[in-house]
């Protein structure tokens, strides 16, 4: 990742460690259990994080139980719900940069451009999969998968994948986005689904799906970002709809609106940075921190800092 990106992951970790021992749930002035620093830690972690190959699921994992939030299942239940629905900051800030794409499905539907079309059904297509197993497997994959060393694994695995198979793929290389087919859309939408295990990434998954079916690191890194509108769209109208009251009354309104700011901003600066990196340099950098922050996790949890 670049500086800006590092510093303020180190900076979110380290006042999470610092906040964790004073008793982060102590309501803060506007009568919220989450203070508006902790949006805003929650929010940065988020933006940076969404759209690159690192798992934000992962990160925010690591940093809610830091910050204390997981004191009780209720707590939990919203905490969780609370770190998707402030994935509509990152939502805003790709559709912001993805509007020449949007602007061509929009005139696909009408009958406009071929092109935008086949976009949108390529995107439908690939949605389905892992949408209908979060559905059918979201309870477990609570009870099982979301704790620290789950996501440590997944890091880790996924850093080794990207250095030993990703890295090499040179930036020219590939396919335009264009020339995806729905059935290509389709193995993309499938691998997606192994992004349920946190930590694994949905963004990594899906990119490297793309490369392995012969997109170029551009195309396959577009339409990684594409289908996250959709994804993370839905995931987060569903949590808002089913837990959003448990939300407001856990942080209240001010914590929920920080949170999307922050992470808006943090987004469009991580999305515009690794686009432009990725022209042309490999994706090894998010390897070798892939493999970093697993070690560094493992040793905070060894230590006693982050309870397992």
């Amino acid at each position: 990742m670049n500086r800006a990106a590092m510093v303020s992951l180190s900076a979110a970790f380290a006042l999470a460690a610092l906040a964790a021992p004073a008793g982060a749930q102590a309501a803060d002035s506007t009568g919220s259990a989450m203070p508006v620093y902790q949006a805003v830690i929650l929010g940065a972690v988020e933006g940076v994080t969404e759209y690159l190959p690192v798992s934000s699921t992962g990160h925010l994992t690591v940093v809610q139980s830091l910050l204390g939030l997981w004191a009780t299942p209720e707590e939990k239940d919203a905490s969780d719900a609370y770190a998707i629905c402030i994935q509509a900051g990152a939502i805003l800030a790709v559709l912001l940069i993805s509007l020449r794409r949007i602007k061509g499905m929009a005139r696909g539907l009408v009958g406009r451009d071929r092109d935008g079309l086949r976009l949108l059904g390529n995107l439908v297509v690939a949605f389905i999969p892992g949408a209908a197993l979060g559905f059918l497997l979201e309870a477990r994959l609570k009870r099982y998968l979301f704790g620290i060393w789950p996501v440590a694994a997944a890091w880790l695995v996924g850093g080794i994948f990207i250095l030993a198979v990703l890295a090499r793929r040179k930036s020219g290389e590939g396919k335009p986005l264009e020339s995806l087919t729905w059935k290509a859309a389709l193995v993309i939408g499938v691998a997606q689904a192994v992004a349920l295990w946190p930590g694994v990434s949905r963004s990594l998954v899906t990119i490297a799906a793309g490369l392995f079916l012969g997109l170029s690191v551009s195309a396959a890194v577009e339409f990684s970002f594409l289908l996250g509108l959709v994804t993370l769209g839905a995931a987060t109208i569903y949590e808002a709809v089913k837990l959003g009251p448990a939300i407001i009354a856990m942080f209240g309104w001010v914590s929920p609106v920080v949170g999307i700011v922050a992470a808006a901003v943090t987004a469009f600066a991580a999305v515009r940075w690794m686009v432009g990196y990725l022209k042309t340099r490999s994706l090894a950098i998010f390897g070798w921190y892939r493999v970093g922050i697993a070690l560094l996790v493992a040793a905070l949890v060894l230590t006693g800092v982050i309870a397992a």
